[in-house]
């Protein structure tokens, strides 16, 4: 029994196909949209590139692209064929493609949908990658003058004020870490030296932070040294001073960020797979019930469509017989002790030649 069958007039055939070729340019336009959202999220993530350590993040981004393209190539060429089907007669040219072209763009949609499940998924990846490439661009802070790390500094001072938040996870982590280029420590004062000389691998920490740290909203000046130290300042006190610094962590602000855009593109992209699945269903039953024309051999008459001309069990039942029947053709017949030329009748008067002479035997050793 057929899935969902659905009868046709040639009215409603005629309708259908020029109804798909207009969805088919639609969803030219929607791969166009996959394609540049994917661009976009490249982009974002190559702005910094610096602040998140290798991992392999890109395939979303890719994937978006890559299936943006493939889009408007399936759709351009589906809105070729739902054009030409209007007439009937043309749907000849067609008849043979248009099955693979269905199962081809069946295949696409469920790529859709897979790069929709990858934007929601792709957090956890972004934040490992954010808080290793954080810590290393913190690490290298101090180290203007050393090549390849000259603009760290200022990535990580822009990013700090551009999202208004300090460190990987928060203002301590400046705590542990020597932001301070040695060449601007003045090594002749006893805290200095006193300093060094406390830490195992004589490091200069501070209980300080850079100064793209600061809460631009405090209504005091920014405080940005001896943070932890009440009595350093007036009328300070070091729990409750929370406008004095950006309290959220860089690693949470840009997670946030990117999490947003993913989201947004997600939620794009499975509105795009809706869409591309129900014009290959359109598609599907404008094919059936062509097909069925043709073996009427009236172009007026009705007809029916279905999506599947047998229910999904006898469909999944027939494919399995098909892949096994596929196997058997390649096994060779081994019962009759594994001679696949056993079987090869022989004629009871040998002919060896045109004298019918027998070959001379091989002498056999004693």
């Amino acid at each position: 029994m057929a899935v969902l069958r659905v009868k046709f007039s040639k009215t409603k055939r005629d309708k259908l196909a020029q109804v798909l070729w207009i969805l088919n340019w639609i969803s030219v336009v929607t791969g166009v949209i996959l394609f540049s959202l994917g661009l976009f999220l490249k982009v974002e993530i190559n702005k910094r590139w610096e602040l998140m350590a290798e991992r392999d993040i890109q395939y979303v981004p890719n994937m978006l692209i890559a299936v943006g393209l493939i889009a408007c190539g399936i759709n351009f060429l589906g809105g070729k064929i739902c054009y030409d089907c209007v007439d009937s007669t043309k749907f000849l040219r067609w008849k043979l493609i248009m099955l693979p072209y269905i199962i081809c763009t069946f295949f696409f949609t469920f790529c859709v949908l897979v790069g929709a499940l990858m934007c929601y998924g792709m957090r956890s990846e972004l934040e490992e990658a954010l808080t290793l490439g954080l810590t290393e661009a913190m690490r290298f802070y101090k180290d203007t003058d050393t090549p390849g790390r000259c603009f760290v500094k200022r990535t990580v001072d822009m990013l700090q004020i551009e999202f208004q938040c300090c460190g990987n996870a928060g203002f301590k982590d400046w705590f542990q870490i020597q932001w301070i280029s040695s060449r601007y420590l003045d090594t002749s004062r006893k805290e200095v030296v006193d300093r060094l000389r406390s830490n195992v691998e004589g490091k200069y920490l501070t209980d300080g932070v850079p100064f793209s740290c600061c809460n631009v909203n405090s209504p005091r000046p920014c405080i940005q040294q001896q943070i932890t130290n009440n009595s350093a300042h007036f009328n300070y006190e070091y729990l409750t001073e929370e406008l004095n610094l950006w309290m959220k962590g860089c690693r949470q602000a840009l997670l946030d960020y990117y999490t947003h855009i993913m989201q947004s593109i997600g939620l794009t992209v499975l509105i795009t797979w809706l869409f591309e699945l129900s014009v290959l269903t359109g598609v599907r039953y404008l094919q059936t019930s062509l097909e069925n024309v043709l073996r009427q051999g009236d172009p007026d008459s009705e007809s029916d469509g279905w999506l599947l001309e047998n229910s999904f069990v006898e469909t999944a039942r027939t494919n399995m017989n098909i892949i096994k029947s596929l196997g058997k053709c390649n096994k060779i017949d081994t019962g009759n002790n594994g001679d696949p030329n056993i079987n090869i009748p022989s004629t009871s008067t040998a002919h060896y030649g045109p004298d019918n002479v027998p070959p001379k035997q091989i002498p056999v050793a004693s």
